[in-house]
């Protein structure tokens, strides 16, 4: 019989496990090697790494001698986690889903992964990435369909969680790079507020957008590992919010099926009790998309400036494609493409505040998976979130009829993490059961 492909296991319950001792590390290492070996190679989740077993057996025998007592585990004493191979971690090679040498792109650990380590954490490797965090897609498959698409850019991190590889993955998200890929794979993807995780050790793709995010099988593993990694974590209010949709140009970029399971889930919101209310939010949709893609495509151009001029033969059609496009945009264009997006958050924070919203949601992507791996799907529901700098998660919500999962996209205030997390909880329950 032919080994399901999807069975994610839960941060909290396994990071409670392992400080308890159950499973004793080099038993869960073990584990999680087999694992590995046996279906990875049906996903391409992670980059290959020949002395992985190895790496992580020795790395555990030093992490239980440090913490031989379980009261004094920290909170992800052994998590086995997935990092997004632009992030640097000490002691394996950043590829950047490139064919570029790993000695230029090489740089010191990301304060991420000091961070994780810090918490106990064990890295898995690294997990597959599209090109430098841009559109040219990696390997990776789609454990629910082996034949469609992940999403992407971290492909690898949603696609490691979803099949139970790993119980946490770091992914970043310039535009729709962990939302639209959580959503694909049926998992939790989780970007905070803009900066609010250091991006230092991150090969940039827009350092204007630029995240560091999650994966996680449910919302209880992102509230877990989210006081961990952001900056100045602190007490959420986890009261019952007031929802709002933000009708117009931009919802209509959505499939008809996923937006008929989005109003079955904001009916079912609504028989719970929350309120629901809706709001013409982007009337100038298509020109917010512009102004990002002008400030994106010039700070990629930029950002690898230095390489492509000494490797630009190495890099994939697509990636090439946009850091020429980048090479024609002016200066100027992307400082005004800024200060039109401060306008447009001074004019959505004032239309939440008339309206007396405290959640936004979306469709997290614009349909189930698309059917190949010669693309990463459309990001277009995460852009406008993106642009602003945003909080923004996705929770699984629902089905096509082809038996791929959908998302729903929850965006929080600037700033408001705690509260999205926190808040997002009973969206959960009432959507899931969980």
């Amino acid at each position: 019989m032919e080994e399901p492909l999807v069975r994610p296991r839960p941060l909290a319950s396994e990071a409670a496990g392992l400080r308890a001792g159950v499973p004793e590390l080099p038993e869960y290492v073990d584990r999680l090697c087999a694992l590995v070996e046996r279906v990875d190679p049906l996903i391409h989740a992670f980059v290959p790494e020949p002395g992985r077993h190895g790496r992580l057996r020795a790395q555990a025998r030093e992490l239980a001698a440090r913490y031989p007592e379980p009261d004094g585990r920290p909170p992800l004493y052994g998590v086995a986690v997935g990092v997004k191979d632009i992030v640097h971690v000490d002691g394996l090679p950043t590829h950047g889903g490139s064919a570029l040498p790993p000695g230029v792109l090489a740089g010191p650990q990301a304060p991420v992964v000091e961070r994780l380590r810090a918490a106990g954490a064990l890295v898995a490797g690294k997990t597959v990435t599209a090109e430098f965090a841009a559109s040219a897609p990696g390997p990776t498959r789609n454990p629910h369909h082996p034949g469609h698409t992940p999403g992407g850019s971290s492909s690898g991190s949603a696609a490691a969680v979803a099949a139970g590889l790993v119980p946490l993955a770091i992914g970043t998200q310039t535009v729709g790079s962990v939302v639209r890929p959580a959503a694909y794979c049926g998992v939790v993807g989780f970007r905070p507020t803009y900066g609010r995780i250091p991006i230092d050790g991150v090969i940039p793709n827009a350092p204007s957008f630029d995240t560091l995010g999650v994966f996680t099988a449910d919302l209880a593993g992102a509230a877990l590992v989210a006081p961990l990694l952001c900056d100045g974590w602190r007490p959420a209010d986890d009261s019952e919010p007031a929802l709002g949709v933000p009708d117009g140009t931009y919802l209509e970029r959505a499939e008809p099926a996923a937006l008929r399971a989005f109003e079955e889930q904001l009916a079912r919101l609504a028989r719970a009790g929350l309120t629901v209310r809706r709001v013409e939010l982007f009337p100038d949709f298509a020109e917010v998309g512009r102004q990002l893609q002008t400030v994106n495509r010039f700070e990629l151009a930029r950002s690898h400036a230095d390489w492509f001029a000494r490797f630009g033969g190495l890099y994939r059609p697509e990636t090439a494609a946009g850091i020429r496009v980048g090479q024609g945009v002016a200066a100027e264009d992307r400082a005004a493409a800024l200060r039109f997006r401060e306008r447009l958050r001074e004019r959505v924070a004032a239309a939440q505040t008339a309206a007396g919203v405290d959640l936004w949601l979306a469709p997290s992507a614009t349909g189930g998976a698309p059917e190949g791996l010669h693309g990463t799907g459309d990001a277009v529901m995460s852009l406008p979130w993106s642009f602003l700098g945003r909080p923004a998660l996705s929770l699984p919500a629902g089905w096509t009829g082809e038996g791929l999962p959908l998302g729903l996209q929850v965006v929080g205030a600037e700033g408001g993490d705690e509260r999205l997390l926190a808040q997002a909880a009973l969206l959960e329950r009432l959507l899931t059961g969980r």
